[in-house]
């Protein structure tokens, strides 16, 4: 059955300052708030080359050293500049072996998202690209993000390595993500999932969004 359209108003919560915030860090920070939607982006183990990813790690840490948090409305646009966007152009670049360009492949890991919506989280946009994931999930009471997050990587990554051949690991150990802060964020992060196959000039069979963008 098609799930209703989401009214970007009405059916979220988005991140309070005032609110209880769980921060941690390994890479990159991590802020968790109950009840709220987070923009996550997951990508294949050699999605990046590993010369630019040790330069973005030191530049990243010099920056974050300069900026501790909690950052302003303006160093977090910085940040997102400076480091997330940059990461998303390179992954829009198609580096590495690009596995969920195979149908199979992407299947897998289209069926691991859907397979507990609607129970354990809900999730209001998402997109398979040919070496990474985005989506806009909001964990449900009872269940953490990043169980959620380790259950779709762990159960994809054992498919795809049997249904390949292939052994080690299929993600990269860390994952992006982002609490939501408002109804306009909202709207642009679904925007953005949806639009990012065309950006990329490519057709990809898994892209769904409950959010109006157009």
């Amino acid at each position: 059955m098609k799930k209703a359209v989401l009214n970007i108003f009405d059916d979220f919560t988005f991140f309070d300052p005032r609110a209880d915030i769980d921060v941690s860090r390994r890479n990159l920070p991590h802020w968790q708030q109950e009840g709220r939607t987070y923009f996550i982006t997951f990508r294949l183990n050699d999605s990046l080359p590993q010369e630019k990813l040790e330069a973005l790690r030191r530049d990243r840490a010099e920056w974050l050293n300069k900026n501790p948090e909690p950052w302003p409305s303006t160093l977090r646009s910085e940040y997102h500049e400076l480091f997330s966007k940059k990461v998303q152009e390179w992954l829009d670049a198609g580096h590495g072996s690009c596995l969920l360009k195979d149908p199979l492949c992407s299947r897998i890991v289209a069926d691991a998202l859907r397979h507990f919506d609607g129970e354990r989280y809900d999730l209001a946009a998402w997109v398979v690209m040919p070496n990474h994931v985005h989506a806009l999930v909001t964990p449900r009471t009872g269940f953490a993000l990043g169980k959620i997050l380790h259950s779709w990587k762990s159960f994809s990554a054992h498919e795809i390595n049997k249904q390949t051949g292939r052994k080690g690991d299929v993600w990269q150990h860390e994952t992006y993500d982002h609490i939501v802060r408002d109804p306009d964020s909202l709207w642009h992060f679904a925007k953005y999932i949806v639009d990012n196959p065309r950006q990329a000039g490519l057709h990809v069979p898994h892209v769904e969004s409950r959010i109006k963008v157009t």
